[in-house]
């Protein structure tokens, strides 16, 4: 890139500073210039009121290169984003033919739309509009007094298609070099260990560069280079990928994936077993984590959430005196989860998950114990966990459910089941 082009993004909306509305636009829009080299440097939200937005956009002319805003655009009285940014760069609003004719046809196909609707297809003089697949109000983008200008709708879902379809390749133009970043996901081994590992490298590298994220539950390290074309940047990065898995071994349980679910379902497409889960504390977090992916219904065999003690017996044919003896949450009614539901559900492999996810104990156990447990055909894995007495709900029932996922991703990998007590019989 012959220069660093730095962008400030301003997210318009009294709905954003009411905490109405989460500002997931500012965060996706920098998940996806970073993609591309460009800097942001300054996240803005401001709420509906002319004055004020005038007061960002004047502050965003001084600091920034690139001037991104979301929000603003649609019919209502409050919607100022396109007056306020034409009036600073002195352009006029224009109708535009198309965009105009657009929302005609909108009309005409039974949708109610108001006159003030075509207030949507007056845009900047000269700008290039992106016209909106997903919604009415179209974005743009123009160029003026050494800045760059993008002005996006606010709802995400057409914000982020938008800007991934018009926005995007708009900006590259501004680049002679690509950026390309690939991800290596951990799991059982957190964000400062994993800096601590790599720091010389890290303190060493430019291009390319890694860095460690964390995540709610796992981490990841970003392997990130900068060429003059895709395959160049990629050839960069090879080499770095390899040695970080190498070095990282068994905890790395992904690249470039979202979650340990995603990379299990990789797994399975590679090894076709089928599994099914019983759980308790998760509530059915395990199943509905994993159904949310395509292609779930290839492996689930299906979910039990046996939630009360009596659920327990009744849907998994555990005994009740066990449950009674050893307590819910124990080692002995985990492994009796996982042993009963891969047999109910017909599977290979069964999931259970029985633990205290707060913010009450059980009088014997504290908050954040659980036992996670897998069974297989012949041996059954039972792992204690001590997730901390003062962790949330959702993150008790993440960490046991990353647990989960990663007893079934090493066993589908042929790696140990690690720190599990494992019982294996013939029985089973």
């Amino acid at each position: 890139m012959s220069k660093a082009y730095n962008t400030e993004i301003i997210s318009v909306g009294t709905e954003l500073l009411l905490g109405h509305v989460t500002n997931t636009d500012a965060r996706d829009i920098s998940e996806l210039l970073s993609k591309i080299g460009i800097n942001v440097l300054y996240h803005t939200v401001v709420g509906d009121n002319p004055q004020r937005l005038k007061q960002c956009v004047e502050t965003a002319k001084e600091r920034a290169d690139i001037i991104i805003t979301t929000g603003g655009l649609g019919p209502t009285c409050d919607d100022l984003t396109k007056q306020i940014l034409a009036e600073a760069f002195g352009l006029e609003l224009v109708a535009d033919k198309a965009e105009m004719e657009g929302l005609r046809d909108f009309i005409s196909q039974g949708r109610v739309l108001t006159e003030n609707n075509y207030s949507q297809g007056m845009l900047p003089q000269g700008c290039t509009v992106f016209h909106n697949l997903w919604g009415t109000a179209p974005g743009c983008a123009f160029e003026a007094e050494g800045k760059t200008v993008i002005m996006m709708p606010g709802p995400p879902e057409e914000c982020v298609p938008m800007f991934k379809t018009y926005g995007m390749p708009y900006l590259q133009k501004l680049s002679g070099e690509h950026i390309v970043s690939h991800t290596v996901n951990i799991f059982g081994m957190g964000e400062s260990t994993v800096d601590s590992i790599f720091a010389n490298e890290m303190n060493a590298m430019s291009n390319p560069s890694m860095a460690p994220y964390a995540k709610e539950c796992d981490c990841l390290l970003k392997i990130t280079a900068k060429a003059a074309t895709v395959a160049q940047a990629e050839e960069m990065i090879a080499p770095v990928m390899e040695e970080v898995k190498t070095r990282l071994g068994e905890v790395v349980y992904g690249t470039d994936v979202d979650c340990l679910e995603e990379a299990v379902i990789k797994l399975l497409e590679e090894k076709p077993l089928s599994f099914a889960a019983a759980e308790s504390c998760t509530g059915g977090y395990i199943a509905k984590r994993f159904t949310d992916l395509p292609g779930a219904s290839r492996f689930f065999k299906g979910g039990m959430v046996t939630y009360t003690n009596q659920a327990k017996a009744a849907l998994l044919g555990i005994d009740p005196a066990l449950i009674e003896e050893k307590g819910a949450v124990s080692f002995e009614v985990a492994r009796a989860m996982a042993e009963n539901c891969r047999i109910i559900l017909g599977s290979d492999v069964g999931l259970g998950v029985t633990g205290l996810a707060g913010p009450e104990g059980d009088g014997i156990h504290e908050v954040g114990t659980v036992f996670v447990s897998m069974a297989v055909e012949g041996c059954a894995y039972v792992k204690e966990l001590h997730l901390g007495a003062y962790r949330t709900r959702s993150f008790v029932r993440r960490m046991a459910g990353n647990h989960a996922f990663d007893m079934l991703r090493r066993y589908l990998s042929g790696l140990p089941v690690r720190d599990c007590v494992t019982v294996c019989s013939p029985e089973l």
